[in-house]
C-alpha cells in the first residue's frame, strides 16, 4: 500500500489526513490549532505543529512519507512554497517547506487543492472541464480545464470571486469594482442586509420564515451569482459547476433551486447543453485530499 501525507494549513486550523495514493482513501486525520502569530525563534508555530504531524503519520506508517500542503496565498510555480501571502498567517511567505521538513513537499493554494480533491474523489471526479466556487466569509474559487488545473503565470487564476457583477459599485480588497465576493460573501452582509442580520445564516432562518426583507436579499444575492456562474459557463465552457463553502452547505436547498432557476434565464445552452450544478462532497477533507492529488502529479 502507497501513502502520502495531506497537509490543509489553515488560519485556524491545520487540517491533515494520511491517505491511500491508490484508493484516494483517507486512512487517519488529524486537526490541530494553527497558533498563526506565535513562534519559536524565527519558526512560526505552525510549521512546527506540520512537523509533529508528519512524524505522527510517518510513526504509523512505518516508513518516510512525501507531503503535499495547501495553503492561503500564491504558491509560486514550482510549488516549493507560498510566494504571497500579505497580512496574515505570519512566516508563511517563502517559507522552504522540503527543506523544513527533510522530505519531498509540494505546495498549493488552498482554493486550487479544494478543486482537485473533488476532482480526484469528489463531485469532479471523471471529469475534465470544471470550476468551483467556495461560498464563505469571502468567495474563492478554482479552474480545471482540460484535464488540468489552471494556476496561470503567478499562480493568480482561479481568484473567481474577484470579478465584477456591477461595474459602478465599490472596489473590494481586490480593487475589484462590484465583485461576486461582495454580491455573496458573508462579510458584506451587514451591508447588504442593512445591519438586520448578524451573518448570512441568520439572513436564511429570516428567508426560511418567511421574512420579506430576508427574501429580497437573499434572492438578490443569488441572482448575482446565477449571473456570474453564467458568465463563467460561457468562458470556461465546463462539464460540471462545483458550489461549496460554509453558506452553501447552510444554505442547501435555499441556495441551490434559486440558482437553478435564474440560471435557465441567464444560462446559454446551444443544443440543449446545460452545465451541471452541483454542492462539493468532500467538505474538509477536499484540501487535504487535494494536496496529494497535486502531490502524485509531480512523482
Amino acid at each position: 500500500m502507497s501513502f502520502s501525507i495531506g497537509i490543509d494549513l489553515g488560519g485556524t486550523n491545520i487540517k491533515a489526513a494520511l491517505v491511500d495514493t491508490a484508493s484516494a482513501r483517507t486512512l487517519a486525520t488529524l486537526s490541530k490549532t494553527t497558533r498563526d502569530g506565535e513562534f519559536d525563534g524565527n519558526t512560526p508555530r505552525f510549521a512546527l505543529t506540520v512537523r509533529e504531524i508528519v512524524h505522527e503519520f510517518e510513526a504509523q506508517a512505518g516508513q518516510k512519507l512525501r507531503v503535499g500542503l495547501s495553503a492561503p496565498g500564491l504558491a509560486n510555480p514550482e510549488g516549493h512554497c507560498i510566494d504571497w501571502m500579505p497580512g496574515r498567517m505570519h512566516g508563511l511567505e517563502k517559507f522552504a517547506w522540503s527543506a523544513f521538513l527533510e522530505r519531498d513537499c509540494r505546495v498549493l493554494n488552498d482554493a486550487h487543492a479544494a478543486l482537485l480533491g473533488e476532482v480526484w474523489a469528489g463531485a469532479a471526479k471523471d471529469t475534465q472541464d470544471a470550476f468551483m466556487l467556495t461560498l464563505g466569509t469571502g468567495v474563492g474559487g478554482a479552474i480545471w480545464s482540460g484535464g488540468r488545473l489552471l494556476k496561470g503565470k503567478i499562480g493568480r487564476a482561479g481568484h473567481l470571486g474577484h470579478i465584477t457583477i456591477d461595474a459602478n459599485a465599490a472596489c473590494d480588497d481586490f480593487n475589484t469594482p462590484g465583485s461576486l465576493e461582495a454580491a455573496i460573501g458573508n462579510q458584506t452582509i451587514a451591508q447588504r442586509g442593512e445591519g438586520r442580520y448578524v451573518s448570512t445564516l441568520a439572513l436564511l432562518d429570516a428567508f426560511s420564515a418567511g421574512d420579506k426583507h430576508a427574501a429580497k436579499v437573499w434572492l438578490t444575492s443569488v441572482r448575482h451569482l446565477a449571473a456570474a456562474v453564467a458568465s463563467l459557463i460561457n468562458v470556461l465552457d465546463p462539464e460540471v459547476v462545483i458550489i461549496g463553502g460554509g453558506i452553501a452547505t447552510g444554505a442547501g436547498e435555499r441556495l441551490f433551486a434559486p440558482l437553478q432557476q435564474a440560471l435557465t434565464g441567464f444560462e446559454w445552452r446551444p443544443g440543449g447543453h446545460q452545465a451541471r450544478i452541483v454542492p462539493a462532497q468532500l467538505g474538509d477533507s477536499a484540501g487535504c485530499l487535494g494536496s496529494v492529488f497535486n502531490l502524485l502529479q509531480h512523482s
